[in-house]
């Protein structure tokens, strides 16, 4: 649906081109979500957005959403993995929501392509 589309993979390149903003020190604060954490916050609320301004969608479709969001968190993780328990500094934090909000614009074209089907 989304991750096998090239608007994912340069998104995930975006990504790997801004890595250096998540190899920087962690954020002295001991209190905040991790990088990961902050990622599968971001992604889960405009997953429920996609799904909430797409009331039609069926079941089998959601799920098609939630197994691509998994895949995506998958891949994250993989990209992210010396750095995903960090606490995330506010760049980083403001990245993530960007990079979130960038994925969903995503869902929003596959799945306007879907119900016109």
């Amino acid at each position: 649906m989304v991750t096998d589309k090239d608007g994912y993979m340069h998104l995930i390149q975006y990504l790997t081109e801004h890595l250096g903003l998540f190899e920087a020190k962690e954020a002295v604060s001991t209190a905040g979500d991790t990088v990961m954490e902050l990622f599968e916050e971001q992604l889960s609320a405009q997953i429920i957005m996609v799904c909430g301004q797409n009331p039609s969608l069926s079941f089998a479709q959601r799920n098609m959403v939630i197994r691509e969001i998994d895949a995506i968190v998958y891949d994250l993780e993989e990209i992210l993995a010396n750095v995903s328990k960090r606490i995330a500094t506010p760049e980083q934090t403001l990245f993530i929501t960007e990079f979130s909000g960038l994925i969903k614009n995503l869902f929003d074209q596959e799945i306007a392509k879907l119900i016109e089907e």
